[in-house]
């Protein structure tokens, strides 16, 4: 039984999972979605009844009935690579490609359906009061009466992007700024804006959870700082014990969006409270492991191993 990885061809988190599975002895097909057609070739046949499939990469072929799982990493659009890209032969390789997979009855990390849901900033914070975490107070607005309202009653609030750098421009992102209620929000009515009460924290936290199996690290922040993504603390990524509490919400937030693997993003107070950020359910690992040397690409080559009807 084999497990499939779509993914860019170059994914040195992905590389990791694939050196664990192939220690195990775990045969592993990896596709990027943007290499078909051309490097990749799929047949999927419905006749008779029953269904047949197969893919082809590289001249290893993978038949639906020998899938064992699919970890979507990070693939490319599909039919992005091909001689001639166009919207239509992205949607028709999409169709073809997904249609298959989804015919066979593989587990899924994290199943598309899910993952699109998950990506969704506004549904992600439902989730996370739904499962008792501390949420900061928080609005997605195009009024700029809301917006000042908001700050006026927060006084210090922080303005994110909700979708991450734009697809036309992967190079742009919007760090997490600090604004006050003197800001000017007429902007606002251009576009919807998530405005944030500002939490003062001590450290980052970030959780990355694989099936059952709960990973935390921590990093001390610096004085003032706002966004973790950027500027050097002078500290590094430490393992941290998963407080009780925290462990039981992260359950039940992976139970209610029917994912199998995510990354959680929680700013910790000066009372050492986990204050929830995000949840990223194709959030980067690789950084976390190397600098603490939790087993986390084990973990989650454990989990694409199982059979299909192993426990999660």
């Amino acid at each position: 039984m084999t497990v499939l990885i779509l993914t860019s061809e170059e994914d040195v988190t992905a590389d990791m999972v694939v050196a664990r599975l192939h220690g195990t002895g775990t045969p592993v097909m990896r596709l990027d979605p943007a290499d078909l057609p051309g490097k990749a070739v799929l047949s999927a046949d419905y006749a008779h009844g029953d269904f047949v499939g197969h893919l082809s990469v590289n001249g290893h072929v993978l038949s639906m009935g020998g899938l064992r799982s699919v970890w979507m990493r990070r693939p490319g659009e599909p039919a992005a690579h091909a001689a001639q890209p166009s919207p239509w032969l992205t949607a028709e390789t999409r169709q073809a490609l997904f249609g298959m997979l989804f015919s066979a009855s593989a587990r899924w990390m994290n199943h598309p359906r899910d993952a699109e849901r998950a990506r969704l900033k506004p549904w992600q914070l439902r989730v996370a009061h739904l499962s008792g975490f501390a949420v900061p107070p928080t609005v997605f607005t195009t009024s700029p009466r809301l917006a000042r309202e908001f700050a006026e009653e927060h006084r210090n609030v922080v303005v994110k992007s909700a979708s991450g750098p734009p697809p036309d421009a992967p190079g742009t992102a919007l760090p997490t700024t600090l604004i006050g209620p003197d800001t000017d929000f007429s902007a606002v009515a251009a576009g919807p804006a998530l405005l944030q009460r500002y939490v003062p924290k001590r450290a980052d936290i970030r959780l990355t959870c694989v099936g059952v199996q709960q990973f935390a690290a921590r990093k001390t922040a610096a004085p003032d700082q706002v966004d973790g993504r950027y500027g050097d603390t002078g500290h590094g990524w430490e393992p941290v014990a998963v407080p009780g509490r925290i462990a039981g919400a992260v359950r039940d937030y992976m139970r209610l969006a029917s994912l199998a693997f995510a990354a959680f993003d929680f700013a910790e107070d000066e009372d050492g409270v986990w204050w929830f950020l995000e949840c990223n359910q194709g959030g980067q690992f690789g950084f976390v492991e190397l600098e603490t040397e939790q087993p986390i690409s084990a973990a989650l080559a454990l989990w694409l191993a199982r059979p299909k009807d192993g426990a999660a």
